[in-house]
């Protein structure tokens, strides 16, 4: 049949499927209940044996009616079709289009993993991946960087893999959409791509999503979470959220706000693909070596030997980057030879990734980023993962930590944020920036991710490599934390300490009295006012009103603006100036106030008072009316016309005004003048203030940061000590139920813990813990513990030994030193294995063997015993059955002369036996016996008999009793009664009785 091709311009979902061991069996369910007509193309990535043809393609195909391809490079992808990984390559995708390329040397092959990440790279959000049976990890760090650009990640359930383990290392991520057998993973699929359709593709839906709709549901995450993600950038946000959509079938962003309002649990996981970012060891590895190359080696040559290196990972996720840094600052460290310390701060929002990090355990798979060197180094394997050292892990806290509303961290050589500005929007960045300044050293290290700058803060950071990203701090006073945009509620405070104007309400604390002894004291009479720096009146003598008048609007005690008439107002103005400048008097005669109907002359004085009571520049202004002057231009008035009249006062106002204006020019140079003077006093001050509250500032950002850090410290202490705890337990369980006495001593041979069992052969009690071991005794004949001991603390060998009590129980004693686990001699271990019974028993044997000997040796017929063992080998190895066939082996091996008698071997003869055989010695006896045998043929066929059937015989034979005497005796053969089958027959008795047949010459 035709199978429906998509247009190259449509959306074409594209489903990576990575499966090991077990995975053939979930790929035939999975593409078996798959219908034919489905919109999607997939890619089935295995590990294949790489020496042998894939018939993959072929099983494959008969399970499905869509078309399978066996993949060759450059093959553009279609939909409705499956495509296989040939073995020993790996896979990239660009462009939808799929190219092969050589793997590399590495130990570990991920193949699952390195598709999977070029899959995210080229179709982003559109991207699917599913994870079948296998083993090990392969696909758990793909899936990462598909779900970071809201990809979808589907599982199998392990209860359904027959090999579980890749299924739950994925799982174990945190990041699966759906957990699901193979046979219902196809209807889910097609299910999650109806809602990623072109009809109802993202830019629509980002059309669609009001910024109230979002404005609401990240409300409904900080109310729950307590984060805030408002400044984060919203297209991010958006894509996320369209994301969940897709997995729950929901088209409406409506629909979702109504969904997550009833749902709490989906507001968790919303949140947590909120979080979701990709990292990995030495994530771009060019960026890296400069790191390892020229920054820290010029950052170490800088600093004193003792010196703590403090660096800062903000966004650290799970703590690959963390680790990163500290192996390359240790790798450096090494290679200069130099004497500094590590401490490394990795922070993250996400609590469950730094419980990731805290645990410093990662799948096998990382050895692909690390490298064979350094997972030797700074790793311990164990299993299919592995577990950071504890040397290295020693280094680093961890703690959750907001970086939009928390403290920083303060003095920091090297802040590594990397790939966590990108999902900020420019406003928050431009908050973040300040921030490491602040938290940075002078000439401190800003290390970001490649597609990340500082943007518009050059102001704050020069540039040392610009294509990855590496910032020197500028020298520059450091920022406080009011403007970090931290709260700091004195700051309002702060600004108006500066210049603040004695107000009316101050001055009213000193009684009216006071200002009345002033004045009286200077013997002023005339009406006046009292009056401050800024022109405010504080006192008033007399009646003012032909000359000050309250202003319209708002009250003003001001006595500029409370002045009757403008030219009255301008020589205040100036004449108030020229006092406070000169403190001297100053005089104005003959003012013109009032109207041409009611003119008035007033003479003014403006006279500096001393301070008190904190007060300082109040100006006594006395207002006098000129009665005399008045009458003489009344006289004038009536000499002269109107007109010459007028003419003076003019020229008189013009000479006033240009002798004011003089006046003012040279009082605002002045000003000028006093205000730059100001200025740079109140700039010094601001400085001195600032330093003073940047100091304050850092001083309390440094507890707060020392306070986290216990905190995490304690937090991460407490684990340990229940670890301790679980382990302390089991171990005196373990102690208590042996049946073993053992006493652990330590290097100055105190006891440190004991068995219930040591307390029978030392009267211990609990409180002779920590006592010397010598200064308590011992039910052992003999032998002093505290000289085994030491003999063991100085040449560091065992030393092995049986010991007796009083009571007649026998121990075998072992000493041995007490190592720890980086064997480092902590001490001596003793342990007494009660061997009583075991002595009672070798006590019996010896007592056995002499009855038996005596018996042996005393009994009236000759006894001997003969080792059988090289014979019998030699027949049931060779497989021979009779007398001839042994000979011709013999003989064609050159064996022992191609006698039979040589494979026999005599052990022992009793006492009767010397007598028979008229020999007194013994061994020159046991030598010649085997040449007393007649016919070693017959002999050979009766001890075949015996070996075969595991029986005694009985039979007659003759023998050589002297050199010249042959004997027909019988002869009788036995088995030991040990043996209860042919493999245990080694050895023989032959019993001769008393001489019973006839004796040849």
């Amino acid at each position: 049949m035709t199978i429906p091709k998509t247009n190259m311009n449509e959306i074409l979902p594209i489903v990576g499927i990575g499966a090991s061991a077990g995975g053939l069996e979930a790929l035939d369910t999975f593409f078996t209940s798959m219908p034919t007509n489905n919109n999607m193309a997939f890619v089935v990535v295995m590990h294949l044996d790489p020496s042998h043809v894939s018939l993959l393609p072929e099983l494959l195909q008969r399970q499905t009616k869509m078309d399978v391809v066996k993949i060759t490079d450059c093959v553009r992808i279609e939909a409705n079709r499956i495509y296989v990984i040939p073995p020993n390559k790996n896979l990239s995708i660009i462009n939808r289009e799929l190219r092969l390329e050589e793997r590399s040397d590495l130990r570990i092959k991920l193949p699952i993993d390195y598709f999977f990440k070029m899959l995210a790279q080229d179709q982003g959000s559109n991207a699917i991946c599913v994870i079948l049976s296998g083993t090990g990890s392969d696909g758990s760090l793909g899936l990462q960087e598909i779900k970071a650009e809201s990809g979808m990640v589907m599982v199998q359930s392990p209860l359904s893999a027959k090999y579980d383990s890749m299924p739950k290392n994925a799982i174990a991520t945190g990041l699966a959409d759906f957990i699901l057998p193979p046979d219902e993973m196809p209807q889910c699929l097609i299910k999650y791509i109806k809602n990623i359709h072109p009809n109802d593709s993202s830019n629509e839906n980002n059309t669609a999503i009001s910024n109230n709709i979002l404005h609401e549901i990240l409300v409904l995450i900080r109310n729950q979470i307590g984060h805030d993600f408002s400044l984060y950038k919203k297209k991010t946000i958006y894509r996320r959220i369209e994301r969940r959509m897709h997995v729950h079938q929901i088209k409406n962003i409506k629909d979702y706000l109504s969904f997550i309002q009833k749902d709490n649990h989906e507001i968790t996981i919303l949140f947590r693909d909120l979080l979701i970012g990709v990292t990995s060891f030495f994530r771009d590895k060019e960026a890296f070596d400069v790191l390892m190359n020229s920054i820290i080696p010029e950052l170490l040559l800088k600093k004193p030997d003792n010196y703590t290196i403090r660096v800062w990972i903000p966004g650290c996720s799970s703590g690959q980057e963390a680790y990163s840094i500290a192996i390359a600052l240790l790798e450096c460290i090494e290679k200069s030879k130099s004497n500094i310390n590590i401490q490394i701060f990795g922070t993250d929002i996400d609590e469950y990734a730094i419980d990731h990090a805290r645990s410093g355990v990662y799948p096998d798979t990382i050895i692909s980023e690390i490298g064979e060197k350094y997972c030797k180094k700074y790793f311990t394997k164990e299993g299919n993962k592995y577990r950071i050292n504890k040397s290295l892990r020693d280094m680093l806290v961890f703690a959750t930590q907001n970086l939009i509303k928390d403290p920083p961290f303060s003095k920091i050589d090297l802040i590594c944020c990397r790939n966590l500005l990108i999902y900020f929007g420019p406003e928050l960045q431009k908050n973040i920036l300040p921030i490491f300044h602040y938290s940075l050293k002078d000439d401190g290290i800003l290390f970001l991710g490649p597609s990340e700058t500082t943007g518009q803060s050059n102001l704050y950071f020069e540039i040392i490599d610009k294509k990855w990203k590496l910032f020197k701090r500028k020298y520059k006073k450091k920022t406080t934390t009011s403007s970090l945009h931290f709260s700091d509620p004195m700051s309002s405070l702060k600004m108006n300490r500066i210049n603040l104007p004695a107000t009316t309400t101050q001055i009213e604390e000193f009684s009216a009295l006071q200002l009345v002894e002033i004045i009286l004291k200077q013997s002023h009479i005339a009406p006046c006012v009292i009056i401050d720096n800024q022109h405010n009146i504080i006192y008033v003598h007399g009646r003012l009103g032909d000359y000050l008048e309250p202003a319209e609007g708002r009250s003003s005690s001001n006595i500029l603006d409370m002045a009757r008439t403008p030219e009255l107002k301008d020589i205040l103005s100036h004449s108030i100036r020229k006092s406070l400048l000169q403190k001297n008097e100053i005089q104005k005669k003959s003012i013109i106030t009032g109207n041409k109907e009611d003119k008035k002359f007033i003479d003014i004085t403006i006279k500096p008072l001393p301070d008190f009571s904190g007060f300082k520049d109040l100006l006594m202004i006395t207002f006098l009316e000129n009665v005399q002057k008045k009458n003489t231009e009344n006289n004038k008035e009536t000499a002269k016309d109107s007109d010459l009249n007028d003419d003076n006062i003019l020229r008189k106002e013009l000479e006033s005004t240009r002798e004011n204006l003089q006046t003012t020019i040279e009082e605002l140079e002045t000003s000028n003048e006093e205000l730059k003077s100001s200025n740079e006093e109140l700039q010094s001050t601001n400085e001195e203030l600032q330093s003073t509250n940047e100091e304050l500032e850092t001083s309390k950002e440094e507890l707060q940061s020392l306070n986290e850090e216990s905190v995490t410290v304690n937090a991460e202490l407490q684990s340990h000590i229940d670890e301790l705890s679980t382990a302390n337990d089991d171990i005196k369980n373990l102690l208590d139920s042996t049946q073993i006495a053992t006493v652990f001593l330590d290097t100055e041979l105190k006891i440190r813990r004991y068995t219930p069992k040591m307390t029978d052969i030392i009267n211990l009690l609990p409180s002779d813990v920590h006592r010397p071991i010598d200064h308590l005794s011992s039910s052992l004949q003999n032998i002093k513990l505290s000289d085994a001991a030491a003999i063991v603390l100085k040449t560091l060998e065992k030393i092995e030994t049986e010991v007796r009590d009083d009571k007649n129980k026998f121990y075998r004693m072992r000493t041995l030193p007490y190592r720890t686990a980086n064997n480092v001699i902590a001490g001596v271990v003793m342990s007494f294995e009660d061997i009583t019974k075991i002595k009672d028993v070798e006590i019996e044997l010896r007592e056995s063997e002499q009855r038996y000997r005596s018996l042996f040796d005393h009994c009236p017929v000759t006894i001997i015993e003969l080792d059988i063992s090289e014979l019998k080998n030699y027949i049931v190895n060779n497989q021979l059955i009779s007398v001839a066939q042994l000979k011709s082996h013999l003989k064609s091996n050159k064996i022992m002369d191609n006698n039979i008698k040589n494979l026999i071997q005599v052990l022992n003869i009793n006492e009767s036996g010397l007598s028979l055989f008229n020999e007194p010695n013994k061994k020159k006896l046991l030598d010649s016996l085997p040449n007393i045998i007649i016919n070693h043929d017959y002999i050979f066929n009766q001890i075949k008999i015996i070996i075969e059937e595991c029986t005694n015989i009985i039979f007659t034979s003759k023998i050589h009793t002297s050199e010249k005497s042959i004997t027909n005796c019988e002869i009788t053969i036995t088995i030991p009664k040990h043996v209860s089958n042919e493999r245990a027959l080694n050895s023989i008795l032959v019993i001769i009785p008393e001489t019973n047949g006839r004796e040849e010459g």
